[in-house]
């Protein structure tokens, strides 16, 4: 009869011997989950070096990283911030109605893409809707639209001169 031990609450390792293979998948396997391995503000330090695409993906690696990137509202936050930048109305709504900073980036970074390329006039020279990329429209308010189109107006008029 072989015995067990609990370890981490829900994953139980037999006490005999492990052979060879068994032994590798356990060190790779704790060294890939640092998270459980480091303090938090550790942690939190390596996630914070990632940029938001890198951000997202880490998060999809395992429970533990979900948990430790979804949680850490400090690592949203600077990348909320630069999208400000581009969308500083929604983003100052979003901060006045108490959403997390995970969130408000959620709700605003395609907005701030597609706003970003309109703005620096990507899609000046488009004369027919067909033409446009799906991904160049998003739903936006009306003051959005706006700065877009004074933005393409002062470019036209740049032309004419």
């Amino acid at each position: 009869m072989k015995k067990t031990f609990q370890k981490n609450n829900n994953f139980k390792v037999p006490d005999t011997e492990l052979n060879a293979e068994d032994a590798e998948r356990g060190i790779k396997e704790s060294q890939s989950n640092f998270v459980e391995l480091l303090p938090l503000e550790v942690t939190s330090k390596i996630f914070s070096l990632l940029d938001i695409q890198s951000l997202c993906r880490a998060s999809r690696i395992c429970t533990s990283w979900n948990c430790a990137i979804r949680n850490n509202d400090s690592l949203w936050k600077p990348h909320c911030l630069a999208l400000r930048a581009v969308c500083q109305k929604e983003i100052d709504e979003d901060i006045d109605s108490g959403y997390t900073w995970r969130v408000i980036l959620l709700r605003n970074y395609q907005k701030s893409r597609v706003k970003h390329e309109w703005l620096s006039g990507r899609y000046s020279n488009i004369r027919s809707p067909v033409s446009l990329p799906e991904q160049a429209m998003c739903p936006m308010d009306a003051d959005t639209w706006g700065e877009i189109l004074d933005a393409e107006l002062e470019r036209e008029a740049e032309k004419l001169q």
